[in-house]
Formats: C-alpha cells, structure tokens, sequence
C-alpha cells in the first residue's frame, strides 16, 4: 500500500509526547474502545491478511528486504506481523491511525484515495475490508491478546478434481486456528496458476480452465501458509490404440494420457531415433556407417543394443560432463585457473565413464579436502567460496530447492525459513583454506570446532540442520560435510533422488515434470506425479546409478514417440504425448557442422580435432564467435537456464554468412571439395549427404531438387560459365550450406 505515511510536517513544530507515554495511552484506549459484546480484532489474524490481500506488503510497494520502503516499513509478505505493527501504530508520531476518528487515519484514507496514494486506491470504503480496518483502529489498534488463537494449519478445498475444459470451480479456504476454530479466508487468500496459458483464477478464488488439457495447479496463500489445489483437464478423445508399455515409466505416461482422453502420436521410425538418442546421449550426429549398419539390422532388439553402444561410449562421458563442469562452475577468470579447470573437468568425466554412483559423486565433492593436484573435487571451492553460495548452490543443483529468499526473510512460497537458510549454511561454515603449492590454488581442509552459523536478523548461533530435518549433534572432530552428505543420500530424503531425475527427464524430453527442473516444492507440483515417484524410487533402488537411469527413460515408448503430432495432441506442452523437438546445444551443433562439412574447429591450447562438447571450461568461448551467439554457458550459476536454447537472429544470420560458416564450407579436402572430385554418381553422393545430415536417405523430390541444383553451372563475376570442376565445388558446398539451414539440421526430433 504505496505512500501511507502523512503529509509534509506543519511548520509549527508540535508537542511530542513520549513514547512511554504513547504507549500508556494506547493501552488505555484499547480498554476503554473494545466492550464486552465487541469481538476483539487481532492485527496477526485479521488485519495483516487485509495488507496482504491488498498488495500492500510486496516488494514493489512498502515491502523490501531489510526495512520497508516508499516512505512505510512493511515485512516482505507480512511473514513479521510484530514489526509490522510497531511501523504502522507507533512510528510516524501514531499519525498513521487516529483513536479518536477512525476514519481520519491516514491509513484508510490513503488505501480508499481520499488522500493521493502512490498506489492508487486499495480498499473500497463500502467492502468489509475498510470497515474491518476500520473497527480495529476504533477498538485502539490491539495487536493481540495472549488468548487470541494462532494460526496452525491451512487448507484448501477441493484438494483435486477434475475439470472440464473451459469448466470452472470456486475454490475454499480455510484456516485452521490453535482454539479448533476453521474459518473460511476465502476472500482473504492470493492465487496464483502455475500455467496461465491453461488455467486462471480470481482474485476470490475461481478458477477458470483454458482450452488446453493437461495438469494444472493453483497455488494458495494465506498468512504464510500455503496450499494446492490440482486440476486434471481431460480433452476425452479416443485413446483406444495406445503403443504397448515397456516399462514402468510407460505404464505412467499412457496412463496419464488415458485419464486425459490424449492419444499420442505413434512411434518413431528408425532413422529418426537413431538420430535423436545419439544426440541426446552422445551429444554428436551418427556416422553414415553407424547409420547404414543400424538401418541394416533387422533384430527387434537393436534400439536397445544402440542404448547400450552409447552409454559405454567416450562420447556420453564427454556430452554429460560437459553438462556438470557447466553447472558446477568449472569456469577460467584466470590463466591461473588452467591447472584447476582441466582437473576437475577430468574427475568429472571420469566419474561419468566409469559411472560412479551418483550419491558417490556428489559426497566427493561436497567433503572434497587437499589440493586440486591431488584431489580434483576441491575446485569447486575455488569458484565457490563463501558458505551461503555453497549451500545455495548445493540446495538448488543437488536439492531443487531454491532458498536465496530465506537469507534475507521467509520464503514466499515455501516453508523455508532464516533459520533453516542459516543452519544449512553452517554445514560449511568450517572449511578452511591456505595457500597450496600451486600458483593460484588453496589447500581445502576441515578446521576443528564447533560448527555455526548466525542468522543476521536475529543474531542467533544456529547449528546444522537440513532443510526440515536434524542431523543430530556434530562433534568438533568431525566434517559437517560428511553429514550433510549422508542426509542427502539417505533413502528417505525427499529431494536428492527426485532432484537428479527431474533433471535427466528435462535432458531427454525438453520439459521436466516440474518445470523448471531446479524449484521443487509443494506449490509447484509435478503433471505426473506417480511417474515422477516411480523415478525417483528405482533411481535409489539402483544405487543411484545414472546409466541405468538413462536406459530406462531411452529404451521407453515415451521417448521413442514421434516429433509429429496428431489432430489431438498438437498443442500439448506437458504430458509427453509426442517428442517435443529442440535446438541443438552450441556445442553440439558446432560438432554437428563440422562432421557434415568434414571441417574442424581448432581451441587454443587443445590437440586439434577436439569435440566442442569436450571443452573443460569457459574460455573458449572468447575464442569461438559461434560458441557465443548459440548461447554455450560461462559456468556463473548453477541454473540451466544460463543455456540460451532460443533462436534468435543473430543465429540466424551466423548461419547464414558468417565468416567461420563459410570457412567450413569451403574447408580444403572437406565434404564440399571430396564430392566434387569423386567420381561416383550425382545421386550416390547426395544420398551419402543426407545420410550425414538426417540419418536418412532423401525423399524423391528432394533428390531431384538436389540433383537438379547440382547439374546448374554457376556464373563467374563477368558473368561467364566457370569451369566444371570449380561448379561442382561450388554447388556443393552451397548444398551443404542449405542442409545446415534446415530446421531438421537445426533440431533434434
């Protein structure tokens, strides 16, 4: 509620009474204004929802961080209704409400624009809400009494149902206070549409299904307390002719489609998934004889065999730790930094080829102590220094939780608190650091004592804890780490396991579960959540195994579905009833053009013929024009999206004319110049260009439009026929050209 403080101050300077006298004053009010027949009004229970309500205490109001703003300290969301009440009744020399005429407080006046306001009219002085607001000040501003009942639970009502398209359903909620007494706060909550593009809902509480089917949630909240409500909006088409499950992950996703009436698209042919699983596991194209050999066998069991090729393959190691060395912030700011980068960027891709299991992986660098030379997980804590970036970093990548808020004040729209951001941190509040024998590289090791952090508002000591659970006491002896460690992995934990595969699912099907794949809580639920649990369970089953947990989501029907959608499915988004096609990462696309113009592309200080998906760190970014307009990430955070997987014009035009592209086309003894010179037929070689490009051979009218392009004689500047060889390099390379530029080039499907 913008600008509720007074007016300029008069020139004459009025009597100031002090503030035990205010305070006097306001207790005897308070008893004289509220009889015997009156209900008592609480400021926490009654008022601060009004503020809430009204949009008052957010941050581009009177809401901020660390002490209000735009004239009037309100707490972020009103999660600190005892500070909130000393702001508004007793700062401003009690100005802001008036005992004597309520409705010459500035407060009301300003919220119902009888006075100018910032931010416009915020209660309308004929709704319960002014009159409430109204009532409690002519009761002298109480702001509760030690029976007044709390807060304890909040709910809302229905949980879930299923909703027609275009169908509606008034929502109720109910607060839950510790005398028994359940009051509905309806008209008090906030809502809030995870998908706004398939569902709205009322500032009362009506939600309103869009034209789109699928899952959706509405998140609500009340006194820092929320709640869900989830909707399954059925398209109810026929889905009688649905592919046979081939495991559990299909039992869920064709279950799901068959509540939903959405039937998916059919599978698959081989050269598309041959394609699209080489991309999304080994991170490159697959050779014209990796294709004709796969396109040859006849065994009903070779996508499975392909699965496996892959998964023992130096290419997956290289694609995934190129993956992680990004999100760990494997990044150069300093020649120094060399030593470090190409060490961890080894452990990591070493981990990945011999598959470490994965609660293995994280505990090494999580506890990792001595010095990169000798233990490469140490530098993580080279980019990563102080412990809030530590455990900020550890919830988001390794939890999907994200606590930035918390530092600074509740969680908005969790359940996390100060406290819990601060006893997280005390996990890594005793690592310690001093000068290694390497230039520019630190010895990490455990300092003996106490582990604790402080939480900055309250100034209290905290000690570790995990998010909503304690590790029980931590000797001065022992690693914090260690038991950080043995949480995270522990088999009951609720977020390590579902973290990693909600992670993978995105990797494979361009959408996580939840979305995005890094901020799981109880308001942003999954649109499968059976098959999200399914997941997680065999993810622990298998001992945290990442290569089974690869198979199992490839070698699945889901997966194999094809890009091509149906007259029912086209425009779903989130149950996986068809591949959702998407670019290809910088570096994968890189490769993917030099494989097909039989070009390279040279990195400073690596041997020549070096993958792009293989790049230990950051740097070479500076050095690859490319690299930078496909938006490869520079390693600052831990959130995926630092990837740019967007198109944009600027990729566009690299494409089309930039100097490097032309470069490759014209590449000496490269693709373009060895079919030109060969001497087979024109139809061969176009055939053994799309099968380098697509997986595929080419259909009847693009060879003949290939071949019909190719048999042209280009003009020379003076307009004069060039020579045959010189046209056939020439028209090649500009088919090659044409091939790169297709969106089927462009995209994995």
């Amino acid at each position: 509620m913008p600008h509720l403080n007074t007016p300029s101050r008069r020139t004459v300077r009025p009597f100031v009474l002090s503030s035990t006298i205010i305070a006097l004053l306001l207790i005897l009010v308070a008893a004289r204004g509220a009889s015997a027949s009156e209900q008592p009004i609480s400021f926490a229970n009654d008022i601060m929802p009004l503020f809430t309500k009204a949009g008052c205490n957010v941050g581009v109001c009177h809401a901020k961080a660390g002490g209000g703003q735009n004239g009037f300290q309100l707490s972020l969301y009103g999660f600190e209704p005892q500070e909130d009440y000393d702001h508004l009744v007793k700062e401003g020399r009690g100005r802001r409400v008036s005992f004597a005429a309520p409705e010459q407080s500035l407060l009301l006046r300003k919220a119902s624009g009888e006075l100018p306001h910032g931010g416009g009219i915020r209660l309308d002085p004929s709704s319960e809400s002014y009159n409430l607001l109204r009532e409690w000040i002519r009761q002298g501003a109480p702001y509760q009494r030690e029976q007044d009942a709390t807060l304890i639970a909040f709910e809302v009502q229905p949980a879930r149902m299923t909703i027609a398209r275009q169908g509606e359903q008034q929502l109720t909620a109910l607060a839950h206070y510790s005398d028994g007494r359940v009051r509905d706060v309806t008209r008090l909550a906030l809502y809030e549409s995870n998908d706004r593009d398939m569902a709205a809902v009322t500032d009362f509480g009506l939600v309103k299904i869009l034209g789109a089917s699928g899952n959706v949630a509405v998140m609500v909240r009340y006194q820092g307390k929320v709640a869900v409500f989830s909707a399954s909006a059925p398209l109810g088409a026929p889905v009688d002719a649905m592919p046979v499950a081939k495991n559990f992950v299909d039992e869920h996703v064709f279950g799901n489609l068959r509540k939903l009436g959405i039937p998916p698209s059919s599978l698959c042919d081989d050269e598309t998934f041959l394609r699209r699983v080489t991309l999304d596991i080994g991170g490159r194209l697959p050779t014209e004889e990796e294709a004709a050999a796969f396109l040859a066998d006849a065994s009903s069991d070779k996508r499975d065999r392909l699965i496996e090729n892959l998964l023992r393959s130096p290419d997956y190691a290289d694609y995934f730790a190129n993956k992680w060395t990004a999100l760990l912030k494997n990044r150069r700011d300093d020649a120094s930094d060399i030593v470090a980068n190409f060490a961890f960027h080894a452990w990591v891709r070493d981990s990945l080829l011999a598959n470490k299991p994965y609660d293995q992986f994280v505990r090494e660098l999580l506890a990792a102590t001595g010095t990169v030379i000798g233990n490469p997980p140490v530098a993580w804590y080279k980019r990563v220094v102080e412990p809030k970036q530590q455990l900020e970093d550890v919830a988001q990548l390794f939890l999907g939780v994200r606590v930035q808020c918390a530092q600074c004040h509740h969680h908005p729209f969790e359940r996390w608190s100060q406290d819990d951001y601060y006893s997280l941190s005390a996990f890594f509040t005793q690592v310690g650091r001093k000068p290694s024998g390497t230039r520019g590289e630190d010895l990490i090791f455990h300092k003996r004592g106490i582990a604790t952090a402080v939480n900055i508002k309250t100034g209290a000591p905290k000690k570790p804890a995990a998010l909503g659970d304690a590790v029980g006491d931590i000797s001065a002896d022992e690693d914090p780490r260690l038991r950080l460690a043995d949480w995270m992995s522990n088999p009951n934990n609720p977020f390590f396991a579902k973290a990693l595969v909600n992670r993978y699912w995105k990797h494979f099907f361009h959408r996580g579960l939840i979305e995005p794949e890094d901020d799981i809580r109880d308001t942003n639920p999954p649109t499968n959540p059976e098959l999200l649990a399914a997941l997680e369970q065999h993810f622990i089953a298998s001992g945290f195994d990442l290569k089974e947990l690869v198979r199992v989501i490839t070698s699945s029907q889901a997966y194999q579905l094809s890009a091509v959608p149906n007259e029912f499915n086209v425009s779903d988004r989130q149950n996986y009833s068809r591949y959702y096609p998407r670019r290809l990462q910088a570096e994968v696309l890189l490769d993917a053009i030099d494989y097909v113009t039989s070009a390279s592309t040279d990195f400073p200080s690596l041997p020549p013929g070096t993958r792009a998906v293989a790049l230990p760190d950051n740097s070479y970014n500076r050095s690859s024009p490319f690299l930078r307009v496909f938006g490869r990430p520079e390693g600052e955070s831990v959130c995926e999206c630092e990837r740019v997987q967007s198109s944009s014009l600027a990729q566009s035009l690299h494409l089309i004319n930039a100097p490097d592209i032309k470069a490759k086309l014209a590449f000496p003894n490269g693709r373009a110049e060895r079919l030109a010179k060969e001497d087979l037929p024109a139809e061969t070689k176009v055939r053994s260009l799309y099968q380098a490009a697509f997986s595929r051979e080419p259909r009847a009218d693009e060879l003949k439009t290939a071949l019909d392009f190719l048999a042209e004689i280009p003009l020379d500047a003076a307009g004069q026929p060039v020579d045959a060889q010189r046209a056939a390099r020439e028209n090649f390379q500009d088919l090659v050209w044409a091939l790169i530029n297709t969106k089927e080039f462009l995209f994995n499907h």
